[in-house]
C-alpha cells in the first residue's frame, strides 16, 4: 500500500501549476511555465520520497494549454530531457504516478465537440505520462461523465466511446465512481463490457452506493485490475463537518482513517488522499499507516 496525495505540496514553496491567460500566450510564456512547473514537479517528488509518500497525482495544470489548438509548440521535445528525469526520479524511488483530468472531460457527452476537446485533453494527459517514460500502471482517472436524461445512453455512449479510443489512451485510462450519478454497480458494469480498471472511491461509495460493505467493494473493483495495471487505486476521504454531503474534509479524521484501514484488510491497494491539507493529512496517514503490514515505505522507512 503506497499513501499519496493529489497535484500540490503545500511545503516545498512552489506548487507546479502556474498557468496563465489563453490572450497571453505565446511559446516564451509556455516555455517559461513548464520550465518552473516541471521543476516544481522534481521538488515535490523528492519531498515524498524522503517522507516514505509513494503515490503522487500529477496536476493537469503541468503544461498549459497543451491540448488547445493555439498550442503548436512541440514540448514533448523540448523538455525530453526533463520529463525523462523526471520519471526515472519516480522509477528509482518507487514513486506511482496518476493523473486526473478535471470535469470538463466528458466522454459520453451528447457534443461531439466537446468529446472530441475531451479526447485531446487525454491524450496530452498520455503525453506527460509517455514523456516521462511511465509503465501502464501510471493511470489517466475519470469518471463516467453526465446522465444528460438517459442513463443508460449515457452508458452505453461512454462504452461506444472508450472502445474508439487510441490504444496509448486505453491502457492508461481507469474510470472512478462518482457520489450523485454512477457509482460503483455501473462501473463495475462499464467494466465488464470494456476491461477498464475501476478505480474506488471510498468516500463517494458513502453518498451513492449499491449497499456494499467496504470489503466487499474493494474487491469487486480490485477484480477489475489486471497485473499490468498495478495494484488497485482506492480514493479516500472523509467529509467536510457541516457541509454539503460530498465536501471533502479540510484535514484528515484519525479515527475515521483508523477504521477505514481496520476495515479495508486483507484488500491490497493504493491511497490516495483527496484531503485539502495534501501532505499535512498524509504525513499523518503514512504515520499511523507504518503498523499496517501492507504499508510500503520509502527513502526514510
Amino acid at each position: 500500500m503506497r499513501i499519496g496525495y493529489p497535484c500540490i505540496n503545500w511545503s516545498v514553496g512552489c506548487k507546479g501549476d502556474r498557468t496563465f491567460r489563453l490572450k497571453s500566450y505565446s511559446e516564451e510564456r509556455l516555455i517559461d511555465t513548464v520550465r518552473s512547473n516541471l521543476a516544481c514537479l522534481c521538488s515535490m517528488l523528492r519531498y515524498n520520497a524522503a517522507h516514505d509518500m509513494l503515490f503522487f497525482r500529477i496536476t493537469s495544470d503541468l503544461v498549459p494549454f497543451a491540448s488547445h489548438s493555439v498550442c503548436r509548440f512541440d514540448w514533448v521535445a523540448r523538455f525530453a530531457s526533463s520529463f525523462s528525469d523526471a520519471g526515472a526520479y519516480t522509477r528509482d524511488h518507487g514513486i506511482r504516478i496518476s493523473m486526473h483530468p478535471d470535469q470538463f472531460v466528458l466522454l459520453n457527452s451528447p457534443s461531439e465537440e466537446v468529446t472530441a476537446r475531451s479526447i485531446a485533453e487525454l491524450a496530452y494527459h498520455v503525453d506527460v505520462l509517455d514523456a516521462m517514460g511511465l509503465g501502464a500502471d501510471a493511470k489517466i482517472q475519470i469518471h463516467v461523465g453526465g446522465a444528460y436524461g438517459d442513463r443508460a445512453r449515457s452508458v452505453k455512449r461512454f462504452i461506444d466511446r472508450f472502445q474508439r479510443l487510441d490504444d496509448r489512451i486505453r491502457r492508461r485510462l481507469v474510470v472512478e465512481n462518482d457520489d450523485r450519478l454512477f457509482g460503483l454497480t455501473d462501473c463495475l458494469a462499464i467494466s465488464a463490457d470494456t476491461g477498464v480498471p475501476v478505480v474506488f472511491d471510498w468516500f463517494h461509495h458513502q453518498i451513492l452506493s449499491s449497499g456494499q460493505p467496504l470489503p466487499e467493494a474493494l474487491g469487486l473493483a480490485a477484480s477489475t485490475w489486471a497485473p499490468e495495471d498495478g495494484a488497485p487505486i482506492v480514493d479516500y476521504s472523509s467529509q467536510l463537518p457541516h457541509s454539503r454531503p460530498g465536501s471533502h474534509a479540510e484535514s484528515i479524521d484519525m479515527a475515521d482513517f483508523d477504521e477505514f484501514l481496520a476495515k479495508s484488510h486483507p484488500h491490497d491497494f493504493d491511497l490516495m488522499l483527496e484531503i485539502k491539507d495534501k501532505e499535512v493529512s498524509a504525513l499523518k496517514a503514512v504515520a499511523k499507516a507504518r503498523s499496517d503490514a501492507r504499508f510500503i515505505p520509502g527513502e526514510s522507512g
